[in-house]
């Protein structure tokens, strides 16, 4: 057995000197090693030639099975090492610095090739923090956009779980999620579909003790809630830390659409909705219902608008209200002004 493992050594040695491949050395060691077996095998007990390369076929048994136990062992290791540093790569957001990874650029490669975008543009977008309130039927299609689009931190704010009657038209959400705070299930499919964003969940209710504080930590904010409470709430928040605020609100089949921002010179939320309706007059859609497509239809626009926003593209809709309806495929827009008077962004006293 000394001898073959010297010549198996000689030989490894002599082919690491002329340069040979480590492929080409291990399958001459394997041949010798057959070679061996096939001594042990044909040679009766006792013959000179099987007596010189060990006399037993069981010991060369025994020793390549343990290689290849260490072998398969290593082999393992290497996939297992492979795989976390793939699924590490994946899960690390990209350089916030404006360096894309190779995947990123074909990711994104439809945007590039926008006149309106290109590269400058989607740099922005990665870049930029965009906070979505509500993981529901207007945010939940929003937060799919933007996360595909590319923006780098997109946070999104709920305090409600998934429900069964959700699943209508809150696509984010899946069956298995069922009982799930909303913003913790929406951050499972956001990863899946785009793992160089970074996503912050926070489940907790969009309350006076967190909104200007919360506010001020991102670029704009899209609010996609079905309640007045909140929706003065984000306003409010918005104009103090002088933030857009992109809202929409949707009605059985219809939906609006509009980019609140004073300080570019358009109205805030206040300024056109002074004082929430009263009650009755404007019903959730859980009393009124909803067409399932169309907080699809909304939850999109909104996220167009962010990009134009963030990219500096087209003409949003400041200053404007895009009202779509849905049961007779028509859309219309109307100017809205600013009131000098108004308690939020007037020179009025503050309401909220």
């Amino acid at each position: 057995m000394v001898l073959v493992l010297g010549l198996g050594a000689a030989l490894w040695g002599v082919g690491h000197v002329m340069g040979a491949p480590r492929q080409a050395r291990v399958l001459m060691l394997g041949l010798l090693y057959v070679a061996v077996l096939a001594v042990q095998i044909i040679f009766p007990a006792g013959h000179p030639l099987r007596e010189a390369t060990g006399g037993s076929a069981a010991e060369w048994l025994i020793l390549g099975g343990f290689l290849a136990l260490a072998l398969f062992y290593r082999a393992g290791l290497r996939r297992l090492k492979a795989r976390a540093e793939a699924r590490e790569a994946a899960e690390t957001p990209a350089p916030r610095g404006g360096i894309f990874r190779p995947a990123e650029l074909e990711r994104y490669a439809r945007h590039i090739v926008l006149r309106e975008i290109g590269g400058p543009g989607q740099k922005a977008l990665k870049e930029a923090k965009v906070l979505v309130i509500g993981a529901g039927g207007l945010g939940a299609p929003a937060l799919q956009y933007l996360v595909a689009a590319g923006v780098g931190t997109v946070g999104v704010i709920d305090d409600d779980v998934v429900e069964n009657a959700n699943l209508q038209r809150q696509v984010i959400h899946r069956d298995d999620a069922i009982g799930q705070p909303k913003v913790f299930s929406a951050e499972k499919a956001l990863k899946a579909l785009n793992p160089y964003v970074d996503i912050k969940p926070y489940h907790r209710r969009f309350d006076d003790e967190i909104a200007e504080e919360l506010v001020a930590e991102y670029d704009l904010v899209l609010d996609g809630t079905d309640n007045f409470d909140t929706r003065y709430r984000a306003n409010a928040a918005c104009v103090t830390a002088g933030r857009p605020l992109v809202s929409g609100a949707l009605s059985q089949w219809e939906g609006q659409l509009s980019i609140f921002d004073p300080a570019s010179g358009a109205p805030c939320y206040a300024c056109i909705f002074p004082e929430p309706p009263a009650a009755g007059l404007a019903p959730s859609c859980a009393e009124a219902g909803v067409i399932g497509p169309l907080p699809g239809v909304i939850g999109a626009m909104m996220a167009v608008e962010a990009v134009k926003l963030v990219t500096g593209a087209g003409q949003p809709l400041r200053g404007e209200m895009l009202i779509y309806d849905a049961l007779w495929g028509e859309t219309r827009k109307i100017a809205l002004k600013r009131r000098a008077d108004c308690a939020v962004c007037g020179g009025g006293s503050r309401i909220g």
